[in-house]
Parts: structure tokens; sequence; C-alpha cells
């Protein structure tokens, strides 16, 4: 069983009376864990539906974790917003068919489901250089993902695009990327001449942005990883 510690600037200052219920699909990642960290300090959200491909391992009093297959998924229940962190890597998904599979199929199942639900809000966790026109296939997955939600109509959608992602992955059993590690090396040492953009950034970071913005944000808004770093 997994402890939630403590996560600083819960969104206190969100404008609605109302508590809020909400979704997250992918709370066993990086950004997806430091979200799901904040949604649970957070004293306006009262209720957080986890989806996940796997039991999530966590136990709080306003958190019901739901094992769903994404391919297939079931109505969801009443939510209010819904943030978006699932994916993976073409290494681990095998091929770029099932990457795509989990990096865009999954993710537009989830907010399908969650605007039939009653979501308004959206916030995803996107990638920098995202693109549905990139010669480069991760980058136009996660470009054509954006596009897609973009035309659903959420009151609000929200797009972090992070650089290389800082944390823990061994401390959330993921497996340890040895070349993820070495580049988080260099770009610490180099940080510098590393364009803000294109520096690291720490997966509490993107969580904070997103987590700060979701619940005021009006109509489209893209956030750059220079603009969430906290440092």
């Amino acid at each position: 069983m997994m402890n939630i510690p403590a996560f600083a600037s819960p969104s206190s200052n969100s404008p609605q009376s109302t508590k809020r219920i909400v979704a997250i699909a992918g709370a066993t990642g990086l950004v997806g864990w430091e979200i799901l960290r904040g949604l649970l300090a957070d004293d306006t959200v009262a209720v957080i539906h986890a989806l996940g491909r796997r039991p999530l391992g966590v136990q709080h009093p306003k958190l019901t974790s739901h094992v769903v297959d994404f391919a297939a998924l079931p109505a969801l229940p009443p939510v209010d917003e819904v943030y978006l962190a699932l994916g993976t890597t073409i290494k681990v998904a095998g091929s770029q068919e099932a990457f795509r599979a989990v990096d865009f199929a999954a993710n537009l199942a989830v907010a399908r489901a969650a605007l039939a639900a009653g979501a308004r809000r959206l916030g995803l966790v996107s990638a920098m250089g995202a693109d549905a026109h990139s010669r480069i296939f991760y980058n136009r997955v996660k470009g054509e993902l954006e596009e897609a939600l973009s035309a659903l109509g959420f009151h609000a959608l929200v797009i972090a695009r992070p650089s290389m992602l800082a944390g823990d992955r061994e401390l959330l059993g993921q497996p340890v990327r040895r070349g993820e590690k070495f580049a988080l090396s260099v770009s610490t040492l180099l940080r510098p001449l590393i364009p803000v953009d294109y520096r690291s950034i720490a997966a509490a970071d993107v969580a904070r942005a997103l987590l700060a913005r979701v619940p005021l944000a009006q109509g489209k808004e893209v956030l750059l990883s220079g603009a969430m770093q906290s440092k």
C-alpha cells in the first residue's frame, strides 16, 4: 500500500462554489501521480475517480480506483473535470501501433467518456514538440491527440507540454530508463545553456501547473515547459 505524502499549493483558489468531482487516467505515471497527490490534498475536490489498467494501490476516503479496459471503456460516473496523463514509449509498448493505442486512443476514449459524464474541463499531459504534422512519429501522435481533444468542445482545455520529465520512476515501480537517466544528468550540467522550454522539468511542476489552471481556464490554453518551471 502506497502512502500519500503532502502536496504543496493545493488549488484552493478554485472559483467553483461546490465541491468538484474529478477523474484522472494515468495516475501511476510520473505526472499523473503528482496530479493525484494534489487532488487528494485539495479541499475543493470531493471525489476522485482514478482509471487505470491495474489497481492503484492507494486508499483515501475520496478516492475510487477503477480497473478498466481503455479499448472498451464503460460509462463513467458523473464528473466535473478530467486529467489525462496516460502515456508510454514505443520501446515499452512494443510497436508504433501499440504506442498509439495508449497515447492517442486511450486518452481520447477517456476524454469522450468524461464529456458524456458531464465533464467540462480537461487537463492533458502532452509533450514539447507536439505537432499533428510532424515527421517524428511521437510528436505527431501527441499533436493529433491535442487536435482531437480540441474538437470535442470542452469548456476549458489546458494542455501541458513538458520537456524531458524528471522524477523517481523506481518509487512508482516503473522500469528505470537508462538513456533518460543519462540525458537528465547531461541536462543538469548544461542547464544554463539550454533554452528554457527544453530544459528537463520536474513532474511535480507539470502537475502543479495543470492543477492551478484547469479549474480557472476559459477555452484552450497551452502551457509550455519553461512557463511551468518552478526554478
